[in-house]
C-alpha cells in the first residue's frame, strides 16, 4: 500500500516520531497508518531505558482552578518540537484532570495512583514516552485548597505552551486582586508569602555573607552593622512576596494590594519549566 508525503506528516504530528523514523514505520507497515503508529510505539517503548539519562530541559506547566481547589502540574520533555505537539499537551491534560480529581500534591503518591484510564500515571506517561520517542518526565505537582486560588499562566513564546505557572491561595475571594498577585509572582518569583516564612538559617547565611562582603570591601568597623541590616533588609524584600514593590505599581508593596481588596495571601506555588 503506497503513502503520500501528507502521510508522514500526520504520522509526524501524532507520534512526534522523526520524519525518518516515520518513513521507515510506513515502509515497513506497507503504508497502513494505524500499523505505522504501532510500530513507532513497539520502537520506542524499548527505547525507553536508553532515554532514562538524558536531560528534559523542555515541556510545559499547566494549571486549573476551581473555586476553593486549584492544581499545576510540570510536565518535561526532551524537545520543544515535542513540547509544541498536540499528542504531549494531551497528555498534559489527562494527568491535570487526574491531579483536580485526586487532589493528591505529593509526586510520588501521585504517581502511583490510578486513572480513569485504569493505569497509574507513572504507566500512562511511560506509554507517553513509547509513542512521543522522548523521555517524558513529571517534575512536579501541586494541590490548593480550602479557600479560593487564583491562576497565572505565561507563555515565554507564542508557539509554545505556556513557560511559566501561578497558583496563588487567597483568605477571601477577590478575583482582580489574585490575578494581579499571581502575574506579579510570575514575573518577580518570590521564594516565600512573608518575612516569618524566610528560614532562620538561610537570614544567619545572608547576615554571614554581608558581613564578609562589607569587611572585605573595606567599610569602616562601626558602619559594618547598618550596613549588614540594610543588606538583610533587602535579601528579605527580595524574596518575600508580601514586602515586594507590585509590579503594576511600585508605590505599593503586595501587601497593601491584598488588604485594599480585603484579602489576604495563604499560600503560593510557582513553575517555571526546567528551574
Amino acid at each position: 500500500m503506497a503513502y503520500t508525503a501528507e502521510d508522514v506528516k500526520r504520522l509526524r504530528e501524532a507520534t512526534a516520531a522523526g520524519m525518518l523514523d516515520c518513513k521507515k514505520a510506513l515502509d515497513e507497515a506497507d503504508g497502513d497508518y494505524e500499523k505505522a503508529v504501532e510500530i513507532i510505539r513497539v520502537k520506542g517503548q524499548k527505547g525507553v531505558t536508553k532515554r532514562e539519562g538524558r536531560t528534559t530541559s523542555n515541556g510545559l506547566v499547566l494549571a486549573k482552578a476551581e473555586g476553593d481547589v486549584g492544581v499545576m502540574l510540570e510536565l518535561n520533555c526532551e524537545t520543544d518540537f515535542v513540547a509544541k505537539g498536540e499528542r504531549f499537551q494531551e497528555l498534559a491534560d489527562e494527568l491535570l484532570a487526574h491531579l483536580l480529581t485526586s487532589k493528591i500534591g505529593e509526586i510520588a503518591e501521585f504517581s502511583a495512583s490510578k486513572m480513569a484510564n485504569g493505569k497509574t500515571v507513572q504507566e500512562t506517561i511511560d506509554l507517553g514516552n513509547a509513542t512521543l520517542g522522548e523521555k517524558i518526565e513529571l517534575r512536579r505537582v501541586a494541590v490548593l485548597q480550602g479557600s479560593p486560588v487564583s491562576l497565572y499562566l505565561h507563555r515565554t513564546s507564542p508557539d509554545l505552551p505556556p513557560q511559566v505557572g501561578v497558583l496563588v491561595q487567597l483568605a477571601k475571594d477577590a478575583a482582580e486582586a489574585g490575578k494581579d498577585i499571581a502575574q506579579h509572582i510570575a514575573a518577580f518569583a518570590p521564594q516565600f508569602v512573608r518575612r516569618e516564612d524566610i528560614p532562620a538559617e538561610s537570614i544567619a547565611t545572608e547576615r554571614r555573607i554581608a558581613e564578609e562582603t562589607a569587611r572585605a570591601e573595606g567599610k569602616p568597623e562601626a558602619s559594618i552593622s547598618k550596613i549588614v541590616e540594610g543588606r538583610i533588609t533587602g535579601f528579605v524584600k527580595e524574596v518575600s512576596l508580601l514586602e515586594q514593590s507590585f509590579a503594576k505599581d511600585a508605590k505599593k508593596t503586595v501587601q497593601q494590594i491584598a488588604d485594599e481588596a480585603k484579602t489576604a495571601v495563604s499560600a503560593f506555588h510557582r513553575f517555571r519549566v526546567g528551574q
